[in-house]
């Protein structure tokens, strides 16, 4: 094998956006912006009462292509909480029907950056579909649609480039949330390490063959979750408040989506690992939450809650988004060591219910059948659950072990024994009704450009699980020679959701991310075989040799959904004030007709003297913007208008404008029609 051949003479590279709240295609590289599905759950906090009801930021899809002349790679960043196994399918079959072989389940990684602030609804599996309201059609097909066009435009404006890779420390913007649990690692592993949580900061720079920027991929384990569980707006976070600055920075006087530089920021080994710097403390006294459990004394784990570094949740996502941007932006400027070699994938579906592990002449390990525990309940520090349970709980509580016998049925004593320690709360490998509540089977995938393999992981790896993983990764890569100053990174949240992968160490504390490990104790030994295979092949050169493994289901009957539909509105009236009567936002989203004209919600605009017209500054993809909606009486909706002006803003004369439709009935069919207000006109 060739490995030594320069990318920059063999490589063609490209990078793309695509907008998730699209219903639609634009004729540019990122394509225009419609109306979220509000009134949809937000995915991450399970919490079915948060429900969409304004704009943020927008949510965007962003797909990078390599190819070395005989074979292709696709990694996309998609600002979604997670890649569920039914988006991953969806979008394949797409790209199949459009390009035949050429995108496939090998070749194509599909990652979310875990914003908690993204819509749900795209599940297929029963217990996300209780926590999304079922699963809503008109939630997949826009995150389907964004996710593929994506790709499509990558795909049409390919060209040759190279590729360049650097590395730096962030150390100010990540806490590891459940310390207790990492601290039951080894001592002499944890000593290698000087953080308990990884604080480096993978970038790839993208340049044509004259050297001048199309992108930037990075790589940083936090969670996005600075918007917190109180939030009802749509938002990409603090992930995507990263790519919003580096793209404003390189794509200057373009609006939000839109200018060729593109700047993808994804999620690795986040498990453990919060934005939230100030720490846990009790909101009703300000004093430290308890260590082990992370509870109050008066108000238990609901009481519980970590912060910062900001003063609300806006300042804390910018904050933190600011610190990503500003690393990678160092990382980009000085990246000159060229990424050369070969481009590779490999790619398994693999029942995760029944892997047995070789440990040594005589023991074997397995995983288990799904199961939740106790601590699940509980929530995290992040974000708390509203019941009685703590972290770190090792053993069942009678009371809710007796609603959920009655209700759900109680564990077998075979999945008992499987998941010991954890004391079993839902038992999802033995519920299937209405369809399975978990899946059982999942994608295991590599992709390598040249020295850089890039590690898809269907879930949320804690700290020490990535280290582990990335190390046996890096192990069967060099093994052969093939692979010289390999550097493997983890990309999570990736092609299908399977909650948490803690190590055996930190299963056995069993807080939530313990308890969240639906596989069992063994499940990161399980996975470390797997990916331990995937590697191997691809050093060996042997990837032909693979067994695909068996396919996952794609379910056509029982799947349901909890969503009324929108309900007819009266006709707006334009008022000139930031608070307005206004139609649903969800009836823009029903608009599908291609020239559908209204592509935002809002817009501020200043006034050109010279030109006598007036200029879009910022769209509701912008910082500076908040859209909100609130559902009101009479067929009436109020929707609120919000520019923080930046000092930055020039005097002049400004206008801010909504727009949206409304529905009515005419006669018995339902007519959506759009329309436009003025909200004020103002020097500043």
């Amino acid at each position: 094998m060739n490995y030594r051949r320069k990318c920059s003479k063999q490589t063609k590279v490209v990078t793309s956006v695509g907008c998730l709240d699209s219903t639609f295609p634009q004729n540019s590289a990122r394509y225009g912006l419609m109306a979220p599905r509000l009134q949809c759950s937000l995915m991450g906090y399970a919490n079915p009462q948060q429900t969409a009801a304004g704009i943020h930021t927008r949510l965007y899809s962003r797909a990078f292509i390599i190819d070395d002349g005989k074979q292709r790679v696709v990694f996309v960043t998609a600002d979604v909480g997670m890649i569920s196994q039914r988006l991953r399918l969806e979008v394949l079959k797409a790209l199949q029907l459009k390009y035949g072989n050429l995108y496939r389940q090998d070749n194509v990684v599909l990652s979310g950056t875990h914003t908690h602030s993204g819509l749900a609804g795209y599940f297929q599996y029963t217990l996300f579909m209780i926590s999304s309201k079922g699963y809503i059609k008109t939630s997949i097909k826009p995150l389907v649609n964004g996710i593929v066009k994506s790709i499509d435009i990558a795909h049409a404006t390919i060209k040759p480039g190279r590729i360049y890779r650097s590395r730096g420390e962030l150390d100010d913007s990540s806490l590891n949330r459940s310390p207790h649990s990492y601290l039951n690692n080894p001592e002499d592993e944890r000593h290698r390490y000087k953080w308990n949580t990884d604080k480096q900061v993978l970038v790839l720079k993208f340049t044509d063959l004259d050297g001048d920027g199309i992108g930037m991929l990075s790589w940083f384990a936090v969670h996005a979750v600075s918007m917190n569980y109180t939030n009802r707006m749509v938002s990409s976070d603090n992930m995507g408040y990263a790519s919003y600055l580096l793209e404003q920075d390189k794509n200057p006087g373009d609006l939000p989506g839109q200018g060729g530089f593109v700047a993808g920021f994804s999620s690795s080994n986040l498990g453990d690992v919060s934005p939230n710097i100030k720490g846990p403390h009790c909101v009703n006294t300000g004093l430290p939450c308890d260590y082990l459990n992370s509870s109050c004394p008066v108000g238990g784990t609901k009481m519980c809650k970590a912060f910062g570094p900001g003063d609300d949740m806006f300042e804390s996502t910018r904050i933190i988004g600011h610190s990503i941007y500003r690393k990678a932006k160092e990382l980009y400027a000085t990246a000159v060591e060229e990424v050369t070699g070969l481009v590779h994938s490999a790619h398994q579906w693999v029942n995760m219910t029944d892997v047995t592990v070789q440990i040594n002449d005589t023991h074997t390990i397995s995983t288990c059948k799904p199961a939740l525990g106790h601590s699940f309940a509980a929530g995290t520090t992040d974000g708390g659950g509203d019941l009685n349970f703590t972290q770190g709980a090792v053993e069942g509580d009678p009371f809710w072990d007796g609603i959920r016998d009655a209700l759900l049925g109680e564990p077998s004593n075979q999945t008992q024994k499987c998941h010991h320690p954890k004391p079993i709360l839902f038992s999802t490998g033995e519920m299937n009704w209405p369809l399975p509540w978990h899946p059982e089977i999942v994608d295991v995938q590599i992709i390598t450009i040249g020295s850089i393999a890039v590690v898809a992981v269907p879930g949320e790896m804690t700290t020490m699980s990535g280290r582990r993983l990335r190390e046996a990764v890096k192990q069967e890569l060099e093994s052969e020679g093939a692979f010289r100053d390999s550097e493997v990174v983890i990309a999570g949240l990736s092609n299908v959701y399977t909650h948490y992968i803690t190590t055996y160490e930190e299963y056995q504390v069993q807080r939530y991310e313990g308890a969240s490990t639906i596989y069992g104790p063994h499940t990161l030994s399980a996975y470390l075989q797997k990916y331990r295979g995937l590697a191997r092949a691809i050093a060996q050169d042997r990837v032909s040799e693979l067994h695909v493994g068996p396919q996952p289901p794609f379910f056509e009957k029982n799947l349901f959904n909890l969503l009324p539909a929108a309900t007819v509105d009266r006709k707006p009236e334009n008022r000139h004030t930031f608070t307005i009567k206004s139609g649903n936002p969800r009836h823009s989203g029903d608009i599908v007709r291609p020239k559908a004209r209204d592509k935002t919600f809002v817009t501020v605009e200043i006034y050109d003297n010279r030109t006598d017209s007036w200029e879009v500054v910022y769209n509701d993809a912008s910082w500076e913007t908040r859209f909100h909606w609130l559902k009101g009486s009479n067929r009436q909706s109020n929707s609120t208008v919000e520019w923080h002006i930046p000092p930055s803003a020039p005097s002049g004369s400004y206008r801010i404008r909504h727009f949206g439709h409304y529905k009515q009935m005419k006669g018995l069919r339902p007519v959506i029609t759009p329309y436009k207000g003025s909200l004020i006109s103002k020097s500043y």
